[in-house]
């Protein structure tokens, strides 16, 4: 069975083909600038170059054709049998309180999904246009919806309620929803394989950090609370979001600058977070550059980042305790040194006793490191995610009839014996 999966964003896609008699990765590849123009789409093959195709302009149900015709084209080496799709696998952002596990999708799934659409315009309305172009261009193919909030309905209530009227959650549906859900039960379960212990034994902190953020507690192996909530806006500081805040503000300014709601969602989701404290509208690695160097704004910046996500650990440390280990994981949790080290720093009261030596040596490699001290009662595991291996073994067991749900089902990737694979692209 050849599995492709497809992770829609408003202006990409990430997609990636598996064989999976063999769990191998086939190919890879991004298409970048669906909508805007100057777009492009990369290939990548073990073992082959990576193959990039420029063009004026594609939506995604052209970008999806440009996946299809890449893999099949023999100048890129997909094998013969590697061009046969199977099935193919949709990352969905808000499944809502209507899906409680990863579904095949048919008319009433994907009416459903459109329904949702207001709950995350910005991430759904993409993940529908690629649904969609799957359908026509793979008619008769299975198609599986992966949502990002499944594996998050283990919360309990009053985890999940906000302090509003209780009607606007039993009518409208406003409640934490989270997000990041199949990172963060990769993570779970290569933690706890990490650790020499059952998944439904562990108590986890899992950190995802990059251009979205999202922290997990996991007690026995399920979350039980996110920072994420409603909408990707709740949480930690993020590169363009703002996160938690005082919701008095949001009046207050409206007012002073006379904005509509539009305009201070936009504000919120694309001018606020470490752009909107350094200043600086640029690549991440250049912001970590001037804080490291004392620029004030980028230092500032990545303080008031660290100061949130330290006050997370405390936080989830006492819910989820007495915990394991905490997992940093994505762009900035596997790469930045300096970053993690703000976090970690003065954490020793949660039992969390950083070895500075082993988190400077990490450089981005497709590896699972310790960085704390072997005498550290908490562990703290930087672990590269893998949600498009989540993503495929979902669709290969559900049309197998070996899946129910996330939490009764044993992954490939839980297992001693699994070894982490670089991705191709």
């Amino acid at each position: 069975m050849n599995i492709l999966t497809l992770n829609c964003w408003s202006n990409s896609i990430k997609y990636h083909l598996f064989s999976w008699g063999g769990r191998t990765l086939l190919a890879a590849g991004l298409v970048k600038r669906i909508g805007l123009g100057g777009a492009s789409i990369s290939l990548k093959v073990p073992g082959r170059k990576l193959e990039t195709q420029h063009m004026a302009f594609v939506d995604h149900q052209g970008a999806v054709q440009l996946i299809l015709e890449a893999l099949a084209a023999p100048r890129n080496g997909v094998s013969d049998e590697a061009k046969l799709i199977s099935a193919v696998g949709h990352r969905v952002a808000h499944g809502g309180e209507s899906f409680h596990h990863s579904m095949v999708i048919d008319d009433q799934v994907l009416d459903t999904i459109r329904d949702l659409k207001q709950l995350a315009p910005l991430h759904n309305a993409a993940n529908i246009a690629g649904i969609e172009a799957a359908l026509e261009l793979l008619p008769g193919i299975p198609q599986v919806a992966i949502f990002d909030t499944t594996f998050h309905v283990t919360m309990p209530d009053y985890a999940y309620i906000y302090p509003l009227p209780y009607e606007w959650y039993s009518k409208h549906g406003i409640r934490r929803y989270g997000f990041h859900g199949p990172s963060h039960l990769y993570l779970s379960r290569r933690a706890a394989s990490l650790l020499g212990k059952p998944a439904d034994s562990c108590n986890l902190i899992t950190i995802h950090i990059d251009k979205g953020v999202s922290l997990c507690a996991i007690k026995g192996g399920i979350s039980i609370d996110t920072s994420m909530g409603l909408t990707p806006l709740e949480g930690a500081v993020m590169e363009t979001r703002c996160g938690d805040i005082d919701a008095g503000i949001l009046p207050l300014m409206m007012q002073q600058l006379n904005l509509s709601a539009q305009e201070m969602e936009h504000i919120l989701n694309q001018k606020c977070g470490i752009v909107g404290i350094s200043g600086r509208n640029t690549d991440r690695r250049h912001i970590l550059e001037a804080a490291v160097e004392n620029n004030a704004k980028c230092r500032l910046a990545m303080e008031i980042e660290a100061h949130r996500l330290k006050k997370y650990i405390g936080a989830y440390s006492a819910v989820a305790g007495p915990l394991d280990a905490v997992v940093f994981t994505a762009g900035v949790g596997e790469l930045e040194w300096f970053a993690r080290e703000l976090v970690l720093e003065g954490l020793e009261c949660f039992g969390i006793l950083p070895d500075s030596e082993r988190n400077h040596a990490i450089r981005g490699e497709w590896e699972e490191t310790l960085i704390t001290r072997d005498a550290s009662p908490v562990k703290v595991f930087v672990i590269p995610t893998n949600e498009e291996l989540v993503f495929a073994e979902d669709v290969a067991s559900l049309l197998s009839g070996d899946y129910n749900d996330h939490r009764n089902y044993e992954y490939s990737f839980a297992s001693p014996d699994f070894v982490p694979q670089q991705p191709a692209e």
